[in-house]
């Protein structure tokens, strides 16, 4: 669903190149293994993950090969401990520091989301332009302007930024943080964005990805729901 600046493969912190889609399917593992966890198990082979995950064996050993962590042959994989080492792979061992810019309904909702540690994040801040929305509470946390954005990354110690502004604003929010700490942006902006070189953008268009959706899932014809329409309520249930 999202869209990173670089292609293939991202740098893995070792000088090597991590494949991207072996990164974007760790929290899917990690969700897997969390339901597993929750469920009383304390091991998994790759074929348990593979049925969770919906992908096959070979890919989850082969990504699962990037870790710290092995399986044992005949017993599998300790859940605890992958779940460590996948958390360990995503940077997420501790709860990274997360501010939001764009305090309307995906702000705010997003500000409710992230909020669940579970996901390894801490919403430090919300940021809004809006004269009537600052001050205003979201997940116990009063909306700040988005003129302090810069000296708030700074006092907060943010990591990462969650842009979810108009389309014309978003840029600008870049623009406002390029001298801080900041290393990843995640845009909800419905327009690319452009950041200098250490920082990593992620672009998650909404409209987009059911534009996909619709051509993979195309409409019924017309004349379908026409007929099924004309018939009674038995008929139709039938």
């Amino acid at each position: 669903m999202a869209q990173t600046l670089s292609a293939a493969t991202a740098p893995d912190g070792a000088g090597r190149s991590t494949p991207i889609p072996a990164v974007t399917r760790m929290p899917v593992y990690l969700g897997a293994l969390t339901a597993l966890s929750a469920s009383g198990h304390t091991t998994a082979s790759s074929e348990a993950l593979a049925r969770a995950c919906d992908v096959g064996a070979a890919i989850v050993r082969r990504d699962l090969s990037l870790l710290d962590h092995t399986g044992r042959r005949g017993v599998g994989y300790d859940v605890a401990e992958l779940v460590g080492a996948i958390r360990r792979f995503l940077g997420i061992e501790r709860l990274r520091p997360v501010g939001i810019v764009g305090a309307g309904r995906m702000g705010t909702a997003l500000a409710h989301y992230l909020s669940d540690p579970q996901h390894g994040f801490s919403v430090r801040a919300v940021f809004d332009s809006s004269a009537a929305r600052i001050g205003r509470p979201v997940v116990d946390l009063a909306i700040r302007d988005s003129a302090t954005l810069p000296d708030a990354v700074r006092e907060l110690a943010l990591e990462l930024l969650v842009i979810a502004v108009p389309a014309a604003a978003a840029q600008s929010v870049v623009d406002a943080v390029v001298d801080t700490d900041i290393s990843g942006l995640l845009n909800f902006a419905p327009v690319p964005v452009r950041a200098p070189a250490g920082i990593e953008v992620r672009h998650v268009d909404l409209a987009t990805e059911l534009q996909v959706l619709s051509h993979f899932a195309p409409a019924a014809p017309a004349h379908s729901s026409a007929s099924r329409s004309s018939l009674g309520p038995l008929e139709a249930e039938s």
